[in-house]
């Protein structure tokens, strides 16, 4: 039985696009299992870099310093701390990582769109995520991430929809640096 080289190939080609990115800026739109939406920008430096900044009004952020993400929610003023390693989200911040090693290809309804779970078999609590490709020339390894699809341990799905993807421009490491709520003052982490 022959197996096919495409599957190979594609999951080559989403390796070269994640080495390609050392950073990234986009529109975002969240919407979780209740079908509520919320809007913001999304902010990416590898490694280990991400900030989701909520649109207004909204006081949520979730931001990943290199070491941890945190999920910070200043009305309440709690904040929840995860190791990055231990997040769906590793993939995307992680550009060394293999994802040949944990990757599998989920079937498309186009030639034109790549879609990758990625999880970590051995820690099923770490949840999976679901990225979207598109192939698109100009987009570096030839791939444009136009979102994901992440299930946590208690299979909560939460889907991201990326717009005005823009890469590899400046991004200061200040942009990660946020505000903790249960401090006086609000201290900067």
């Amino acid at each position: 039985m022959l197996v096919s080289a495409a599957p190979v190939a594609e999951l080559a080609q989403v390796q070269t696009h994640l080495q390609s990115v050392s950073t990234m800026t986009a529109t975002f739109a969240q919407t979780d299992r209740n079908g509520r939406t919320l809007t913001g920008t999304m902010t990416l430096k590898r490694p280990g870099k991400i900030r989701f900044q909520y649109e207004k009004g909204v006081p949520q952020l979730i931001v990943a310093d290199g070491s941890s993400l945190y999920f910070i929610d200043y009305q309440v003023r709690q904040v929840e701390r995860w190791p990055i390693g231990n997040s769906p989200l590793a993939v995307l911040l992680n550009p060394k990582r293999d994802i040949t090693q944990f990757a599998r290809l989920m079937p498309s309804r186009s030639a034109d769109v790549i879609s990758v779970e990625v999880h970590d078999p051995k820690h099923p609590e770490y949840g999976r995520i679901t990225m979207i490709f598109q192939k698109n020339a100009s987009a570096p390894g030839g791939l444009m991430l136009e979102g994901w699809v992440a299930l946590d341990s208690q299979n909560n799905r939460t889907s991201i929809r990326l717009s005005n993807q823009r890469f590899n421009a400046p991004v200061a490491d200040g942009t990660f640096r946020w505000n903790d709520p249960r401090r006086n003052g609000g201290s900067k982490r």
